[in-house]
This record gives structure tokens, sequence and C-alpha cells, in this order.
């Protein structure tokens, strides 16, 4: 079971001489990025005790209290932050220093404490060409690639498959709205004429007639029991394999339908996996264990 969250005003200066790493979103309870970065840091341990005073938290935060739980955090001793919903956009005017991967992204994922200055980063696109290659064999830069969704997650996959080259992105969405603003956002750091935007109600036939298409799943849909797949597969080839983003439920209707269909298919746990490891990297400048990380996650899920 995930350990309860902590919310701002639980937080205190942390003991002389530990270094915080903490998780920020709202919901946050069900985060089980703390076992993940835990078991990475007890193995970085055994090669670096020095690391052994690092600890990682989970932090409750709306998007009204983000600017004020940044300064919190930094006064009260912490160096490394990873975002999720619903803060991987709107940080942005929050902060003075962006790497470029996550300016040309659009979102950032991961925060570093330089000096007293919050620095952006963005390891979900790593998480997902890494996650893709491991557990579908999908090459980036050879394979047709279709992504559902339009938020910080989509925008990391997007950008991810354009510095790879990607011969065709198609992008649906169920707002146009952003469907337009996350095109324009990339055009900003790459060629997107490759880049096709639809809506999701208004698919195109001939995406259907691409073998070995990957479809990624980057919505919400399918993380509430009830909810209904974000996109039929009936008339995609069963060469097609499919990504999604959500690690819990394990199986999500989209998934299921794949399985159904005989279509390789694989769950958000390896991308959560290898994101979480760039970001570790990041932090502390040293190789993390995949393996390490992994068992962490499945230790996660299975207790």
């Amino acid at each position: 079971m995930p350990e309860a969250p902590l919310l701002i005003e639980d937080l205190v200066p942390l003991p002389r001489g530990q270094v915080g790493l903490a998780v920020l979103g709202s919901p946050i309870a069900h985060s089980i990025s703390p076992q993940l970065h835990k078991a990475a840091l007890a193995e970085l341990c055994t090669r670096f005790p020095s690391f052994s005073n690092w600890v990682y938290h989970k932090v409750e935060v709306e998007s009204k209290n983000l600017g004020p739980a940044l300064e919190c955090l930094r006064e009260c001793g912490y160096r490394g932050l990873n975002l999720t919903i619903p803060h991987k956009v709107e940080v942005f005017s929050l902060l003075d220093t962006i790497n470029e991967e996550a300016r040309s992204i659009g979102a950032v994922n991961t925060l570093m404490l330089n000096g007293q200055e919050w620095q952006g980063f963005n390891s979900d696109g790593y998480g997902i060409e890494n996650a893709l290659a491991g557990e579908l064999a999908v090459s980036l830069e050879s394979t047709p690639v279709l992504i559902l969704g339009a938020g910080g997650a989509a925008r990391a996959a997007a950008a991810q498959a354009l510095s790879r080259g990607c011969p065709t992105i198609w992008i649906g969405n169920r707002s146009s709205n952003r469907l337009g603003e996350l095109v324009e956002n990339l055009s900003k750091s790459f060629d997107v004429k490759n880049v096709i935007p639809f809506e999701i109600s208004q698919i195109a036939p001939e995406i259907y007639n691409h073998e070995k298409i990957v479809i990624i799943n980057a919505t919400s849909l399918g993380l509430n029991e009830g909810d209904p797949s974000p996109l039929s597969l009936a008339h995609f080839s069963e060469s097609t394999r499919v990504y999604d983003m959500i690690y819990n439920p394990a199986e999500t209707p989209l998934l299921r339908d794949a399985k159904a269909r005989g279509m390789a298919h694989e769950n958000g746990l390896s991308m959560l996996v290898h994101q979480a490891v760039r970001s570790l990297e990041i932090w502390t400048g040293k190789e993390i264990s995949v393996t390490a990380m992994y068992s962490g996650a499945h230790a996660a899920i299975t207790h």
C-alpha cells in the first residue's frame, strides 16, 4: 500500500546532512515513485555510501500552491523534485532555467536545485523511448507513431519521436484547441511537417493502412474503473503495437482490446521506471540501476 503523502503544512526542515527528493502532484496518494527511488538509492549506497542520507517523499500540492511549495521545499533541504499532474506545464512560469530538451517538449517533470534556483528538465521522453524499445522492440527512427492526448506526457512522446526522425506522427485528442497548442509548441523546436493532428472522433482511415504502427495512450482514459477505451482498435492491423502510459491498473480497456486482437502491448510501468532512472541520474550524477528500479516498482504494485 503506497505511503500517505505529505501536505505542504507537514513540511519541516530535514535533519542536518539529509538530502530530500520528492514527487509533487494532485492527486498523488497513488504514486509509487518513493518505492522506486528508495530501491534505487539503496543499491546506489552499496557503491557510494555517501548517498545513505538521501530520502524521497511524495507531497500533495494543488496548482495554486505550486510556487509556495517550491520555495518551502528549497528552504527545507530538498534538492530534487519530480512533477506530475497537473504541474508539468504550469511550472514553466516559475522557473528561470529550463534545459533545451524540456523547453522543446513544453513540459517539465524534473527539477534540480542549483544554488537557490530550481532548474527544469524532462525525463519523460527518455522514459518512453527506452520503454518502447525494451518492451515492444519499437525504434522511433523507423516506426510510425499514433499518440493519443495533448498533455505533458503526449508532448514528451511527440518531441522524442521528432528528435529521432520518426517518419509519421499522428496526434489525436478530443480538444482541437489543445492539439493546436501542442503542434505550435513543437514547431518552435522541430520541423513538424510529418505531424498530423486530428480529433479522435474523426480519425483518418489511412492511419489503419500502416503496418506495425505503435499506438501510445497518453490520456487518462483507463485510469478509473468504468472508463472507456480512448480508441477502438477494430480496424488496425494485428501487427499494431500498443503502449498505454497508465500502469495502475495494469490492464486498461485499451490493453484488453489489444490483447484480444493478438497485438503486442504493454502498460506504463516501464516508462515510469526509465524516467525515474533518468531523474535520479540528473540529481546524483551517477549511473542508476534499472534493475533496482524495477524491483522497487514490482514490490510496490504487489503489496
